[in-house]
């Protein structure tokens, strides 16, 4: 799997070692507490696939610069901030098999954290006047925190139609993706136009890329995250709202009242996960997939021809062939 992933590295190999040292550079700070954490931070990153966007998207639309990298470090510092809030939020103990932030000091000085990482972004872009980056990333922050609170809202009457379902997802999960390849053509003086185009393209890319984390709680690939969490979670995900639009009334009351009230139930969640493979759900999640997985490639074809274009969409098949 990671050599996949180190193969579609490949045309932006050099500049993302040189981001490793420009993006610690970025969360120097004087007060010792606060740097060991970044250091542990840094330590305990990922497949870094947003920066991976980031670079791949410039590369496809012009010249990478010290603009781009600026713009990968400023989603990352962004990014972080939110993932160290929603840990403390979650009362969450690890993050990526790593104790989270909150878990290792305490919630005050995770929540602190956070407020340095995003204040440390905001600088960064400001220093260099950066106020184009700074404008996309901020937009699809404000998107992702209403994405969230539009779903808890939603969680507590189960009433999430599709069109509800793609609102929460284009905001809090599309909309990351979507200002990664924003930044990464911002960052090289592309066109308006073309910084619109790049920024659809990643839109549809984490919606499908969303739609699959959907399936995995069905056990369509038995690895990645644990089954039914979604339902235990009383997350409306497509499957799920597919298969109640198709189910009678006596049937759907059935179901909602098991993920209302009895989903910490082992037995009840399966019979909420049969329920979903039964009526389809799995299937038409898969189609609508697959559908913004090929108008994502459409909207590459319209790029020039390069190593970063192909890239970019080996990364896109990626994200949906993963298995976890």
């Amino acid at each position: 799997m990671s050599l996949h992933l180190d193969h579609i590295k490949a045309p932006v190999a050099v500049e993302m070692e040189e981001f490793e040292h420009k993006f610690r550079a970025s969360m120097k700070t004087k007060v010792l507490l606060l740097d060991k954490i970044m250091t542990y931070i840094v330590k305990r990153k990922g497949k870094q696939m947003r920066p991976l966007f980031v670079f791949l998207s410039a590369g496809s639309c012009g010249v990478i610069n010290e603009s781009t990298f600026r713009g990968a470090s400023l989603i990352e510092l962004l990014h972080t901030a939110t993932l160290v809030h929603d840990d403390v939020v979650d009362d969450s103990n690890y993050r990526r098999g790593f104790f989270s932030v909150n878990a290792l000091w305490k919630n005050k000085i995770a929540v602190l954290v956070g407020d340095f990482l995003l204040s440390r972004g905001m600088a960064l872009s400001l220093e260099n006047k950066d106020f184009h980056l700074l404008s996309i990333v901020n937009t699809a922050v404000q998107q992702m925190s209403e994405g969230e609170l539009l779903q808890m809202e939603k969680a507590r009457q189960l009433d999430i139609d599709e069109a509800i379902y793609y609102d929460i997802i284009r905001q809090k999960t599309a909309s990351l993706i979507a200002s990664c390849c924003a930044v990464g053509a911002s960052s090289v003086a592309a066109s308006e136009e073309m910084v619109a185009r790049m920024q659809l393209f990643g839109e549809k890319v984490g919606m499908a890329f969303q739609i699959k984390d959907d399936l995995f709680d069905f056990g369509e690939d038995e690895i990645g995250k644990p089954l039914g969490i979604d339902i235990k979670e009383k997350k409306m995900t497509l499957p799920l709202i597919y298969a109640l639009s198709k189910a009678g009334w006596l049937e759907k009351r059935k179901i909602i009242s098991i993920v209302k009230n009895e989903s910490e139930k082992p037995k009840k969640v399966k019979e909420v996960i049969e329920f979903v493979k039964k009526s389809g759900g799995i299937g038409y999640a898969k189609d609508a997939m697959n559908r913004y997985y090929s108008e994502a490639l459409e909207l590459l074809k319209e790029l020039p021809d390069s190593t970063y274009r192909n890239s970019l969409g080996e990364l896109v098949k990626f994200t949906i062939e993963r298995k976890n």
